[in-house]
């Protein structure tokens, strides 16, 4: 069995969990400069995904090294079954097979369930000049977020944000 250490390079951490990754004894440890959420840019632990092979082990420190959300960690567990190879997780002791592993993914399903499709709900930003634009023509503020799809208190702080 090839136990695979994979770290994403976050912050100070990331250093340690590198070490404690070789001293369980990772055969291979693989790091990633993260260049934006977990789901984009994870072109090390793709390889990882498409090269691990029957009876080997994926080893990470921490489960938000893997994904940015539940869906997103299932769909990489998937992966891992489809190829007959295993998820440990070392600071929580987890592994994907067994008991635990059921345990894992009913937990992941449950949040999986009632998180917004897509990841994270991302508010539509207001542009300040626009908002300048509509209170010097006389637009009021109410009407200025209905006008630019944003709420009211976002107006409201742009507003009171601007120099007088």
């Amino acid at each position: 069995m090839l136990k695979i250490g994979y770290v994403r390079l976050r912050d100070e951490r990331s250093a340690q969990d590198t070490a404690v990754l070789k001293t369980i004894g990772c055969h291979v440890v693989r790091a990633e400069e993260p260049a934006g959420p977990v789901a984009d840019g994870a072109a090390v632990l793709t390889s990882i995904l498409d090269f691990i092979g029957e009876g080997d082990q994926l080893v990470v420190t921490r489960l938000n090294h893997l994904a940015a959300s539940s869906r997103d960690l299932l769909d990489v567990i998937d992966r891992l079954e489809a190829r007959c190879a295993t998820l440990f997780v070392v600071e929580s002791e987890i592994c994907s097979q067994g008991e635990g592993g059921r345990a894992l993914r009913a937990a992941l399903e449950a949040v999986a369930s009632v998180e917004p499709p897509g990841g994270a709900r991302r508010r539509k930003e207001a542009p300040t000049d626009d908002i300048r634009a509509l209170q010097a023509a006389g637009v009021g503020p109410v009407e200025i977020a209905r006008r630019l799809g944003v709420s009211r208190m976002t107006v409201w702080r742009k507003l009171k944000a601007m120099p007088a």
